[in-house]
């Protein structure tokens, strides 16, 4: 395999990704780096996980001339999730590079704190076409000294109906400027947009190549509308995942999936579109800290999400278009990891399921539902708790000053202290339940950093 350093990457990122234990290409980087790299444009299909956020945070980053204190690069992504996801990706493989400022913008959080940020200056802009357009066109944000600009997940951005925000946005942009277009299919709507924005650029196709798609483990159970539910129930416990994302069509059927699992005994929440962009963040660590098994989701509710190890994919509600089907099951057996996707089929499922079957790379086994038994005692529960503290890098504070603290003073096994996620003015910490009363104790009575910290438990 080759490795970054066999590229010319900047040695400042390079170390960086070594830190991370980050050296060998995946097949999207291998593929589209030399291209980048040499300051020319790219079309690259590839899914999610597969690595293409370094794909095109490494040009990004070698793009910028940090003497300069405005917008160099662009970075445009459909959902709020996956812009912070990619603004912490580039932040990790930029952290050597000395004064180099990655801002974010997106929808659903407060414009002051995004309009002081602008007045400061910055070098990389990540963000939602509809809170980058708002800022350039009340003349916040300058685009005009942009070099590189990125559409990660154009197919999704163009569903959503971004289409005009990209045209208001872009018409801010040099004429000359380096454009990487990334999306996980290459439909019609794609295809025109690359011409529009694309020159003379190279298209590179690595869907074929990803080494996680072959490890995931189809099976569709047929069964009838008003024995769904129950089939769903006996599903997560024949299987047992640790964690499960089940995709339903509609929000409706979203709330109504997670009222009967909760009542059961399951731990669920869901994930809407309308969601406050602070409930989602807080259902998102939950699921993403083992804090929670079963997360339900539409499709629009769950676009941009990358959360590594999910166990399972449940489609309660069958696709209407193989591509959404492909997209969803390729949540889980991420990064070579096994994973397995069960689809509910009913009778009115015939026409969309045969359009899904005829594209997969092999058959998809079918199996009567009066084979599961749905039991009670075989519910899988979380091992974790998560904690939320109102304090993050903002106030300075880092990963290992709160294991720090919560093993010395709180006297935490280091063994139940799980993920950790600090974010501008929040931080997360999942610690298993049987540490929680300890952790708790030590935010309501002690100090980190000299500081008394907020901390709540989150639940459903």
């Amino acid at each position: 395999m080759a490795t970054f350093d066999s590229l010319p990457v900047h040695p400042d990122i390079v170390r960086s990704l070594k830190d991370n234990h980050i050296t060998e290409l995946s097949p999207v980087q291998a593929a589209t780096l030399p291209i980048t790299l040499d300051n020319r444009d790219v079309m690259a299909q590839a899914q999610t996980g597969s690595g293409k956020t370094l794909a095109f945070a490494i040009p990004c980053i070698q793009a910028v001339d940090t003497s300069l204190f405005h917008p160099q690069a662009i970075i445009l992504c459909p959902t709020r999730e996956l812009a912070e996801q990619v603004a912490e990706q580039v932040r990790m493989a930029a952290r050597y590079i000395p004064n180099l400022k990655v801002l974010t913008l997106c929808g659903g959080q407060p414009m002051g704190p995004q309009i002081q940020s602008l007045k400061h200056g910055s070098h990389i802009v990540v963000g939602t076409p509809g809170r980058v357009m708002d800022h350039v066109q009340r003349r916040r944000l300058d685009l005009s000294g942009i070099r590189c600009r990125v559409l990660d997940e154009a197919d999704r951005m163009l569903d959503m109906g971004f289409e005009e925000d990209l045209s208001i946005i872009f018409s801010a942009v040099p004429a000359q400027v380096q454009t990487l277009l990334m999306s996980a299919t290459y439909t019609d709507e794609v295809a025109s947009i690359a011409q529009t924005y694309l020159q003379q650029a190279e298209h590179v196709d690595v869907t074929s190549q990803q080494s996680h798609t072959p490890a995931i483990e189809q099976v569709a159970y047929e069964t009838l509308p008003h024995t769904k539910m129950q089939t769903l129930k006996a599903v997560l416990t024949h299987y047992q995942p640790a964690s499960a994302i089940v995709f339903c069509n509609t929000r409706r059927q979203v709330a109504e999936v997670v009222d009967e699992l909760i009542t059961e005994g399951f731990s669920a929440d869901g994930l809407q579109g309308d969601m406050e962009q602070q409930a989602r963040t807080d259902v998102l660590m939950r699921f993403a800290s083992d804090a929670l098994n079963v997360l339900v989701a539409t499709d629009v509710a769950a676009r941009g999400l990358d959360i590594e190890d999910v166990a399972c994919v449940v489609n309660f509600s069958v696709s209407e278009e193989p591509e959404a089907h492909v997209h969803r099951i390729g949540r889980t057996a991420r990064a070579g990891k096994q994973g397995i996707a069960v689809t509910l089929l009913t009778p009115e499922d015939v026409f969309h399921w045969k359009k899904i079957t005829e594209r997969a790379a092999s058959a998809i086994p079918e199996k009567g539902a009066q084979a599961l038994r749905f039991h009670k005692n075989r519910i899988v529960q979380p091992e974790y708790d998560c904690i939320v503290l109102q304090a993050g890098k903002k106030q300075k504070l880092r990963p290992g000053d709160l294991v720090g603290a919560l093993t010395k003073d709180a006297e935490v096994p280091g063994e139940d202290i799980g993920n950790i996620a600090v974010q501008s003015s929040q931080s997360y910490i999942a610690i298993k339940l049987r540490s929680v009363k300890r952790a708790m104790r030590l935010f309501r009575e002690g100090k980190i950093k000299g500081k008394r910290i907020r901390a709540k438990r989150l639940t459903s």
